[in-house]
């Protein structure tokens, strides 16, 4: 495929005829249609096929780019989630239900809990991923707390245990009060 470039009134490529400025202006070659001078045959046409295919190109990155994420998409579908809480002091311990938007169940405080986890959510992460291995965490402890939560966010299945065994542990825990009780270090929202 032969591709041609103006730049001006001069082309610049492959052609398959005269250049434009060889022929006077406003004529073409035998039985073709005028064309405006510096403009090549089939370049108009050519060129109303690559906006025409720009248009659908930008339309479709538009679309993708403005696409909500997981989390909103989510709403449709229900964010549930179990958590189950041991050794974390009385009252604390316990099995609760969370349902988001409205916030609702069996948890003690649900709209607090939805909330906790939304502002922990980014796109592209995984809201209760753990500690990178390779982090480096104080070697303070937090207490026997242990929690294991369960259901779907933002349409992804969740499975995620905390404790609060070192500092990463700790501030992994506490960013998500008071979806998981405050227990020590933890400062309620």
């Amino acid at each position: 495929m032969s591709q041609v470039i103006t730049q001006g009134n001069v082309p610049h490529g492959p052609a398959s005829g005269p250049p434009s400025s060889a022929l006077p202006a406003g004529t073409a070659g035998a039985g073709a249609p005028a064309t405006p001078p510096g403009v090549l045959p089939g370049a108009r046409a050519a060129l109303r096929r690559f906006a025409a295919g720009a248009a659908v190109v930008s339309a479709a990155a538009l679309a993708t780019m403005s696409a909500a994420p997981p989390a909103a998409a989510s709403a449709q579908e229900g964010d549930r989630l179990t958590v189950t809480v041991r050794d974390a002091g009385e009252g604390l311990d316990g099995t609760y239900e969370v349902t988001c938007r409205p916030g609702r169940g069996s948890h003690p405080d649900p709209e607090g809990a939805c909330a906790a986890v939304e502002r922990n959510t980014r796109w592209g992460q995984d809201t209760f991923a753990p500690p990178q291995r390779d982090a480096i965490c104080t070697m303070q402890y937090g207490g026997p707390a242990t929690a294991h939560v369960t259901g779907t966010w933002a349409g992804r299945p969740v499975d995620a245990v905390y404790d609060r065994r070192n500092g990463c542990a700790i501030d992994r825990w506490d960013a998500l009060v008071p979806l998981l009780p405050a227990v020590g270090s933890a400062t309620p929202s």
